[in-house]
C-alpha cells in the first residue's frame, strides 16, 4: 500500500529552498559591498536634482566610491536640497573637495562627482552642531550653461534696444540726408576733377620752385655779404687815401666830406638786406608754405 505524499509540505520545502538559493546568490554577489565600511557625509544643493535617485553613484575622479543614501529638502530652507552620502572609508574627502551634479551619457541619469582637493589640504571633519561632515557643493555644467545663456540673452536684448534707439526715425532721416549730401559732393568733385588736378599740379610746381629758391637763397645772401665786405674794404682804402691827400687836393676833400657818408649808408643798407635774406632763407627752410600764405601772426597779448 502506497504512502500518501503531503504535497503542501513538499511545496513549502521547495519554496524555502528556492528562497535560500536566491538569498545565497544575492549574498555572494553583494558580499563585497556589505563587507565595506562607509563614512556618512552630507551636501546641500542649490539647484534642481532632477534625475538623481537614491543609491545613485558617488564618484571620485570617475571612480565609484559610494552612493546617495537619502534625498530630501533641507530643514528650515526649502531653497536647498540635502543629500546624505555613503562614501567608502578611506576616500580622501578634504575641506576643499566639491560635490558637483553630473549627467551620465544620454540616459539622463544623474550622479554625484567629487573633485579632488589639494594634496596638503586637511581632511574634512564634522563641525560643532552638525551631525555629519558637510561637503561643499558646486554648480553643475547645466547650471553654468544656463547662467551663460541667460547673460548672453540679456546682453543681446540690451544691444537690440540700443540699436533700435540708434536707428529711430529721426536718425534714419538724418542718415539719408547725409548720404544725399555725400552723393552731391561726389558729383561735384567728379565734375571739377580737371580743375582740381590742374590746381594740384600748380601747387606742386609752386612748392618745387619755393624749395629750389629756398636752397639758392643762402648762396645769394653769402654773395651779397661778400660784395658788401669788399665794397666796405674799398671805401676804407679810399677814405684813408682821401685823408692823406686832404692837404693838397681840395676836390678830393670835398668828395670825402660829401659823398663818403652816402656810400657808408649804402653799405649799411646792403648789410641789412643781407641779414633779411638770411632770415627769409631760414624761415623758408623751416616752413616753405610761408612764401604762399605769409608769416603766421603772433598771438595777441593780454588786453590787446
Amino acid at each position: 500500500m502506497e504512502e500518501k505524499v503531503n504535497y503542501a509540505v513538499v511545496g513549502i520545502f521547495v519554496l524555502v529552498l528556492s528562497l535560500g538559493l536566491i538569498g545565497g546568490v544575492l549574498w555572494f554577489s553583494s558580499s563585497k559591498s556589505y563587507l565595506m565600511s562607509y563614512d556618512v557625509y552630507q551636501t546641500y544643493m542649490t539647484e534642481s536634482v532632477a534625475g538623481l535617485n537614491v543609491n545613485a553613484p558617488v564618484r571620485y575622479r570617475g571612480v565609484q566610491v559610494g552612493r546617495v543614501r537619502t534625498i530630501a529638502l533641507a530643514p528650515n530652507n526649502v531653497e536647498k536640497v540635502l543629500l546624505t552620502l555613503d562614501i567608502v572609508h578611506g576616500t580622501p574627502v578634504k575641506v576643499d573637495t566639491v560635490a558637483v551634479l553630473r549627467m551620465q551619457g544620454l540616459t539622463g541619469l544623474a550622479f554625484l562627482e567629487l573633485s579632488a582637493g589639494g594634496r596638503d589640504s586637511p581632511a574634512l571633519k564634522v563641525v560643532a552642531g552638525a551631525k555629519y561632515p558637510v561637503i561643499k557643493a558646486g554648480p553643475s555644467l547645466t547650471m553654468r550653461l544656463e547662467s551663460t545663456v541667460m547673460a548672453l540673452l540679456v546682453n543681446l536684448n540690451r544691444s537690440s534696444e540700443k540699436m533700435n534707439m540708434l536707428f529711430d526715425q529721426d536718425n534714419q532721416r538724418m542718415f539719408k540726408q547725409t548720404l544725399a549730401d555725400i552723393e552731391k559732393l561726389s558729383h561735384t568733385l567728379a565734375a571739377r576733377s580737371a580743375g582740381i588736378d590742374a590746381g594740384l599740379g600748380n601747387a606742386a610746381l609752386t612748392m618745387e620752385n619755393t624749395a629750389r629758391f629756398s636752397r639758392d637763397l643762402p648762396q645769394i645772401a653769402q654773395r651779397i655779404q661778400r660784395s658788401a665786405d669788399a665794397f666796405d674794404s674799398t671805401l676804407t682804402t679810399i677814405a684813408a687815401t682821401g685823408v692823406n691827400a686832404n692837404r693838397t687836393l681840395d676836390n678830393t676833400q670835398q668828395f670825402t666830406s660829401e659823398t663818403l657818408p652816402d656810400i657808408q649808408q649804402l653799405v649799411s643798407e646792403l648789410r641789412e638786406l643781407s641779414q633779411s635774406l638770411r632770415r627769409i632763407s631760414s624761415e623758408l627752410e623751416k616752413d616753405p608754405s610761408v612764401l604762399l600764405y605769409g608769416k603766421t601772426p603772433l598771438p595777441r597779448g593780454p588786453g590787446e
